[in-house]
């Protein structure tokens, strides 16, 4: 996926020529500036290097960027033609949307020549100093809604959404306290996963008609899987940037591994055999209006968890409503793997389009919540789970379906975008950031 502020307008008349900028003061805001970026780039970097030198340029310099997922080394050249470098350290996230949206009109402005650097400045500092724009408890209802909006999809039972109801609030209580002790954010994933797999098999999956351990588990653990980190590290890898999809491969296969960990803890706390981990699904018992609205609280959930402004659920919801009809569409004709493609090259087209009005937010903030709908780290999950169990064949079923989906996610994201990008003879990125000549 891009890198947040990629989606920073559209691409206006040519402005005038900017004065020239102190190296000191352009050096400071281009480092705040790619900093931002780098800690808003969960979904993938794409986009940064584009930003940061369109910016210097029309801000009367010039930038390089040398660029992995944590980290940028920074070439500022001033005017005269001094240059000076810094590295940036920072940890890709997603989790703060509203930052996102405010920086798309702020870079609009300067490339249009409507603000100069000292105001840019202003601007890019109120933004990295803002609060959030919910309270703690917006976060943890957010995610728990979040959860509840993804559990129809494991098993369409009223059981599963009491038990996703209890497990959800625990994990978002585990989130927001995070938050707040850095020692636990280090190690939540685990953490999480093995209080959620405690709790599920002590109270929850009693009975094998209820549904498996891990189905019911998932739910509540969705936030934290990071199958949106595979798909973005893999769209990286077929774009070409090898450095930043590999290194973000080997993060997303990290934590995953940290979450089957906490449920393998919590299978031998509580003394409940492996072979307890095969998916057994339960008889559905949801009328199909649930499941119809489910997008809708798995949208609300969205929006509060990741601090996207209120006035986006709409056009938000619309794009997963899009996303979802496109791929169960798609899938009856061609099946499943056809379809998540044929959706992520709707939505990727879709968000990209929107993206160039300049009312509306980044591309990022547009895909999440649909690409969240087609993300696959729960096959990961359930793979790793069914081999511990002892099911070699559905296990590996699973990780092979996994790696299928997520390649049909990174290529069809790369098409919808390609599908709609300008010509290159314009000069203009497709999210509105000036190519060089």
């Amino acid at each position: 996926m891009e890198s947040p502020a990629s989606g920073s307008g559209a691409g206006s008349a040519a402005a005038p020529a900017p004065a020239p900028a102190g190296l000191d003061d352009l050096t400071g805001f281009l480092t705040r500036l790619t900093r931002l970026l780098l800690n808003c780039s969960g979904e993938g970097a794409e986009g940064i290097e584009e930003t940061v030198t369109g910016t210097a340029r029309a801000l009367g310099g010039d930038a390089s960027l040398l660029l992995v997922p944590d980290g940028a080394a920074l070439t500022v050249t001033a005017a005269d033609g001094t240059p000076r470098t810094v590295t940036i350290r920072g940890f890709p996230e997603v989790f703060r949307l509203d930052q996102v949206t405010a920086l798309k009109p702020l870079l609009a402005d300067v490339r249009a020549g409507r603000t100069d650097l000292a105001g840019a400045d202003r601007r890019l500092t109120r933004i990295v100093e803002s609060d959030p724009p919910y309270p703690w408890w917006g976060k943890l209802l957010g995610v728990v809604l979040f959860s509840l909006g993804f559990a129809p999809l494991m098993q369409p039972t009223w059981w599963e959404i009491a038990a996703t109801a209890v497990l959800a609030t625990i994990a978002a209580s585990l989130a927001v306290a995070a938050d707040r002790v850095p020692r636990l954010a280090t190690v939540l994933p685990l953490v999480v996963s093995t209080v959620i797999s405690v709790v599920t098999l002590e109270v929850f999956a009693r009975s094998p008609s209820h549904g498996g351990p891990v189905l019911l588990m998932l739910p509540a653990l969705f936030f934290f899987v990071p199958g949106d980190y595979l798909s973005a590290a893999t769209a990286e890898l077929a774009a070409g940037r090898m450095t930043t999809g590999a290194i973000r491969l080997v993060y997303s296969v990290f934590l995953l591994v940290q979450l089957y960990l906490g449920v393998m803890l919590g299978v031998f706390a509580t003394g409940t055999s492996t072979r307890a981990l095969f998916d057994v699904a339960a008889d559905s018992d949801l009328p199909r209006w649930a499941l119809f609205l489910s997008w809708i609280v798995f949208t609300a959930g969205t929006v509060l968890a990741f601090a996207v402004p209120r006035r986006l659920f709409w056009p938000l919801l619309a794009l997963v409503y899009l996303t979802v009809a496109v791929q169960s569409l798609v899938t009856k004709a061609i099946g499943e793997a056809g379809g998540t493609f044929v959706a992520a090259v709707i939505l990727t087209a879709a968000a990209t389009l929107l993206a160039r009005a300049a009312h509306m937010p980044p591309r990022l903030v547009l895909l999440l919540p649909g690409f969240f709908t087609l993300t696959v780290g729960s096959l990961g999950m359930r793979g790793l789970t069914t081999l511990a169990g002892g099911y070699v064949i559905e296990g590996f079923r699973d990780l092979l379906k996994l790696v299928t989906i997520v390649t049909a996610i990174a290529v069809g994201m790369l098409l919808g975008a390609t599908l709609v990008q300008p010509r290159a003879t314009t000069g203009d990125h497709p999210d509105g950031v000036r190519r060089r000549a």
